[in-house]
Protein backbone atom coordinates (compact mmCIF):
# COMPACT_ATOMS: atom_id res chain seq x y z
CA UNK A 1 0.00 0.00 0.00
CA UNK A 2 1.68 3.31 -0.80
CA UNK A 3 2.42 5.76 2.08
CA UNK A 4 0.76 9.05 2.18
CA UNK A 5 2.30 11.88 4.60
CA UNK A 6 -0.13 13.91 6.77
CA UNK A 7 1.32 17.01 8.78
CA UNK A 8 -1.14 18.08 11.50
CA UNK A 9 -3.55 16.29 13.29
CA UNK A 10 -6.46 18.99 14.10
CA UNK A 11 -9.78 18.87 13.36
CA UNK A 12 -9.31 18.40 9.79
CA UNK A 13 -6.00 16.65 9.76
CA UNK A 14 -8.62 13.88 11.70
CA UNK A 15 -11.32 14.46 8.26
CA UNK A 16 -7.97 13.66 6.13
CA UNK A 17 -7.29 10.80 8.04
CA UNK A 18 -10.35 9.29 7.25
CA UNK A 19 -10.70 10.09 3.74
CA UNK A 20 -7.57 8.49 2.76
CA UNK A 21 -7.56 5.50 5.21
CA UNK A 22 -7.98 2.02 3.32
CA UNK A 23 -6.69 3.54 0.36
CA UNK A 24 -3.00 4.70 1.97
CA UNK A 25 -0.79 3.75 4.59
CA UNK A 26 -1.46 7.14 6.41
CA UNK A 27 2.26 8.89 7.94
CA UNK A 28 1.36 11.54 10.62
CA UNK A 29 3.59 14.40 12.38
CA UNK A 30 2.06 16.40 14.67
CA UNK A 31 3.06 18.27 17.62
CA UNK A 32 0.58 17.45 20.05
CA UNK A 33 2.38 14.28 20.29
CA UNK A 34 1.69 10.56 20.57
CA UNK A 35 0.45 10.76 24.20
CA UNK A 36 -2.55 12.52 23.41
CA UNK A 37 -4.41 9.78 20.62
CA UNK A 38 -3.79 6.29 19.64
CA UNK A 39 -2.80 6.99 16.60
CA UNK A 40 1.10 6.55 15.64
CA UNK A 41 3.06 9.76 14.97
CA UNK A 42 6.15 9.75 12.98
CA UNK A 43 9.19 12.47 13.10
CA UNK A 44 8.61 14.94 10.61
CA UNK A 45 11.85 13.78 8.13
CA UNK A 46 9.91 10.36 8.17
CA UNK A 47 6.91 11.72 6.84
CA UNK A 48 8.67 13.91 4.48
CA UNK A 49 9.85 10.32 2.39
CA UNK A 50 6.37 10.24 1.18
CA UNK A 51 5.82 11.09 -2.70
CA UNK A 52 2.53 13.07 -1.21
CA UNK A 53 2.78 15.01 1.61
CA UNK A 54 -0.73 17.07 2.78
CA UNK A 55 -0.19 19.87 5.06
CA UNK A 56 -3.07 20.02 7.34
CA UNK A 57 -1.80 23.26 9.64
CA UNK A 58 -3.56 26.52 10.98
CA UNK A 59 -2.90 28.98 8.18
CA UNK A 60 -0.86 31.22 10.81
CA UNK A 61 1.76 28.34 11.52
CA UNK A 62 2.08 27.68 7.39
CA UNK A 63 5.04 29.74 7.16
CA UNK A 64 6.92 28.18 10.29
CA UNK A 65 6.22 24.92 8.87
CA UNK A 66 7.78 25.68 5.16
CA UNK A 67 10.73 27.04 6.87
CA UNK A 68 11.09 23.60 9.16
CA UNK A 69 10.53 21.38 5.71
CA UNK A 70 12.68 23.37 4.13
CA UNK A 71 15.78 21.88 6.59
CA UNK A 72 15.24 18.61 5.36
CA UNK A 73 16.50 16.94 1.71
CA UNK A 74 13.39 15.88 -0.17
CA UNK A 75 13.17 13.69 -2.88
CA UNK A 76 10.44 12.73 -5.50
CA UNK A 77 8.40 14.74 -2.72
CA UNK A 78 4.68 17.11 -3.76
CA UNK A 79 3.62 18.94 -0.98
CA UNK A 80 -1.04 19.55 -1.11
CA UNK A 81 -1.86 22.11 1.59
CA UNK A 82 -5.29 22.48 2.30
CA UNK A 83 -5.41 26.12 3.04
CA UNK A 84 -9.18 27.59 3.95
CA UNK A 85 -7.00 30.28 1.52
CA UNK A 86 -4.66 29.91 -1.34
CA UNK A 87 -2.94 33.19 -2.87
CA UNK A 88 -1.10 33.48 0.56
CA UNK A 89 -0.10 29.78 0.62
CA UNK A 90 0.68 29.45 -2.78
CA UNK A 91 2.97 32.02 -2.59
CA UNK A 92 4.69 30.74 0.36
CA UNK A 93 5.17 27.26 -0.93
CA UNK A 94 6.63 28.74 -3.97
CA UNK A 95 9.17 30.82 -1.56
CA UNK A 96 10.37 28.29 0.64
CA UNK A 97 9.92 25.30 -1.05
CA UNK A 98 12.90 24.39 -3.51
CA UNK A 99 12.62 24.10 -7.00
CA UNK A 100 12.55 20.12 -7.43
CA UNK A 101 9.33 20.11 -4.53
CA UNK A 102 6.03 19.79 -6.72
CA UNK A 103 3.09 22.09 -5.54
CA UNK A 104 -0.74 21.47 -5.49
CA UNK A 105 -2.78 24.04 -4.45
CA UNK A 106 -5.84 22.67 -2.53
CA UNK A 107 -9.06 23.64 -0.52
CA UNK A 108 -11.85 20.69 0.28
CA UNK A 109 -14.62 22.91 0.85
CA UNK A 110 -16.06 20.99 3.78
CA UNK A 111 -15.03 20.58 7.43
CA UNK A 112 -15.39 18.13 10.27
CA UNK A 113 -18.84 19.49 11.02
CA UNK A 114 -19.73 19.32 6.94
CA UNK A 115 -18.71 16.59 6.10
CA UNK A 116 -20.65 13.47 5.15
CA UNK A 117 -20.38 10.92 2.28
CA UNK A 118 -24.13 11.94 1.97
CA UNK A 119 -23.17 15.39 0.62
CA UNK A 120 -22.73 16.94 -2.46
CA UNK A 121 -19.16 18.28 -1.25
CA UNK A 122 -16.40 20.05 -3.48
CA UNK A 123 -12.53 20.59 -3.79
CA UNK A 124 -10.54 22.92 -5.45
CA UNK A 125 -7.15 21.56 -6.41
CA UNK A 126 -4.97 23.46 -8.55
CA UNK A 127 -1.24 22.38 -10.46
CA UNK A 128 0.90 24.78 -9.35
CA UNK A 129 4.23 22.90 -10.04
CA UNK A 130 3.37 19.32 -10.45
CA UNK A 131 6.95 18.27 -11.29
CA UNK A 132 5.96 14.15 -10.43
CA UNK A 133 2.99 14.16 -12.26
CA UNK A 134 0.29 13.60 -8.61
CA UNK A 135 -2.50 15.73 -9.79
CA UNK A 136 -4.31 13.54 -11.29
CA UNK A 137 -4.05 11.30 -8.51
CA UNK A 138 -5.34 14.05 -5.70
CA UNK A 139 -7.86 14.99 -8.76
CA UNK A 140 -8.81 11.14 -9.11
CA UNK A 141 -8.60 10.51 -5.48
CA UNK A 142 -11.35 13.22 -4.58
CA UNK A 143 -13.43 12.30 -6.85
CA UNK A 144 -13.53 8.47 -6.10
CA UNK A 145 -14.93 9.81 -2.60
CA UNK A 146 -17.92 11.25 -4.51
CA UNK A 147 -16.34 14.58 -4.29
CA UNK A 148 -16.02 17.12 -7.41
CA UNK A 149 -13.29 18.67 -8.05
CA UNK A 150 -13.10 22.35 -9.30
CA UNK A 151 -9.55 23.34 -10.86
CA UNK A 152 -9.02 27.30 -10.64
CA UNK A 153 -6.01 29.31 -9.85
CA UNK A 154 -5.28 30.53 -6.24
CA UNK A 155 -6.57 34.17 -7.09
CA UNK A 156 -10.06 33.11 -8.98
CA UNK A 157 -10.19 30.92 -5.44
CA UNK A 158 -9.64 33.64 -3.17
CA UNK A 159 -12.24 36.04 -5.41
CA UNK A 160 -14.83 33.81 -5.05
CA UNK A 161 -14.45 32.47 -1.62
CA UNK A 162 -14.28 36.05 -0.44
CA UNK A 163 -18.05 36.17 -0.71
CA UNK A 164 -18.96 32.50 -0.21
CA UNK A 165 -16.34 31.82 2.45
CA UNK A 166 -15.44 34.91 4.37
CA UNK A 167 -19.32 36.66 4.28
CA UNK A 168 -20.90 33.59 5.84
CA UNK A 169 -17.97 32.94 8.58
CA UNK A 170 -18.09 36.51 9.51
CA UNK A 171 -22.20 36.29 9.44
CA UNK A 172 -22.35 33.62 11.47
CA UNK A 173 -20.36 34.98 13.97
CA UNK A 174 -21.91 37.95 13.79
CA UNK A 175 -25.54 35.81 14.11
CA UNK A 176 -23.62 33.99 16.71
CA UNK A 177 -22.96 37.04 19.21
CA UNK A 178 -26.45 38.29 19.04
CA UNK A 179 -27.47 35.02 20.90
CA UNK A 180 -30.18 33.88 18.46
CA UNK A 181 -31.74 30.47 19.14
CA UNK A 182 -34.21 28.06 17.71
CA UNK A 183 -37.80 28.65 18.47
CA UNK A 184 -41.37 26.98 18.19
CA UNK A 185 -42.54 28.99 15.18
CA UNK A 186 -39.08 29.11 13.31
CA UNK A 187 -39.44 29.86 9.89
CA UNK A 188 -37.50 27.96 6.55
CA UNK A 189 -35.30 30.63 5.97
CA UNK A 190 -34.66 31.51 9.98
CA UNK A 191 -33.35 27.54 10.06
CA UNK A 192 -31.34 28.43 7.60
CA UNK A 193 -29.56 31.34 9.17
CA UNK A 194 -28.60 28.68 12.07
CA UNK A 195 -27.70 26.01 9.59
CA UNK A 196 -25.33 29.00 8.95
CA UNK A 197 -24.08 29.61 12.38
CA UNK A 198 -23.61 25.71 13.24
CA UNK A 199 -21.57 25.30 10.78
CA UNK A 200 -19.18 28.50 11.15
CA UNK A 201 -19.36 28.81 15.23
CA UNK A 202 -17.25 25.43 15.50
CA UNK A 203 -14.18 26.37 14.13
CA UNK A 204 -11.76 28.36 16.36
CA UNK A 205 -11.84 31.52 16.51
CA UNK A 206 -8.03 31.83 15.24
CA UNK A 207 -9.53 29.92 11.91
CA UNK A 208 -12.34 32.78 12.29
CA UNK A 209 -9.43 35.53 11.83
CA UNK A 210 -7.70 34.09 9.95
CA UNK A 211 -9.90 33.77 7.13
CA UNK A 212 -10.87 37.47 7.22
CA UNK A 213 -6.70 38.03 7.60
CA UNK A 214 -5.43 36.02 4.84
CA UNK A 215 -7.67 36.41 2.34
CA UNK A 216 -6.88 39.75 0.39
CA UNK A 217 -10.36 40.22 -0.93
CA UNK A 218 -12.43 39.71 1.77
CA UNK A 219 -11.94 42.83 3.53
CA UNK A 220 -13.33 44.82 0.99
CA UNK A 221 -16.66 42.22 0.75
CA UNK A 222 -17.10 42.94 4.83
CA UNK A 223 -16.41 46.89 4.37
CA UNK A 224 -19.09 46.97 1.41
CA UNK A 225 -21.44 44.47 3.86
CA UNK A 226 -21.07 46.45 7.19
CA UNK A 227 -21.79 49.70 5.03
CA UNK A 228 -24.80 48.42 3.46
CA UNK A 229 -26.02 47.43 6.53
CA UNK A 230 -25.61 50.95 8.17
CA UNK A 231 -27.44 52.74 4.65
CA UNK A 232 -30.74 49.56 5.11
CA UNK A 233 -30.52 50.57 9.50
CA UNK A 234 -30.80 54.88 8.57
CA UNK A 235 -33.17 54.37 5.70
CA UNK A 236 -34.95 52.26 8.71
CA UNK A 237 -34.77 55.19 11.04
CA UNK A 238 -35.53 57.71 8.22
CA UNK A 239 -38.83 55.95 7.89
CA UNK A 240 -39.76 56.64 12.09
CA UNK A 241 -38.37 53.01 13.37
Amino acid sequence: MKKIGIIGYGRFGKVLVDLLSGKYEIMINDIVGQSKTSMIFYNLEEVLKCEIVFIAVPIRSFEGLLKEICKYNLHNTTIVDVCSVKVYPVELMQKYLPKDVGIIASHPHFGPDSYSPFKELKATVYPVRDIFKHFDEVKDFFESKSIRVVSISPDEHDRMAAASQGITHFIGRVLDETGIRSTQINTFGFNELLGVVEQTCNDSWDLFKDLQKFNPYTKPMIDKLINKIDILYKEIKEDGY
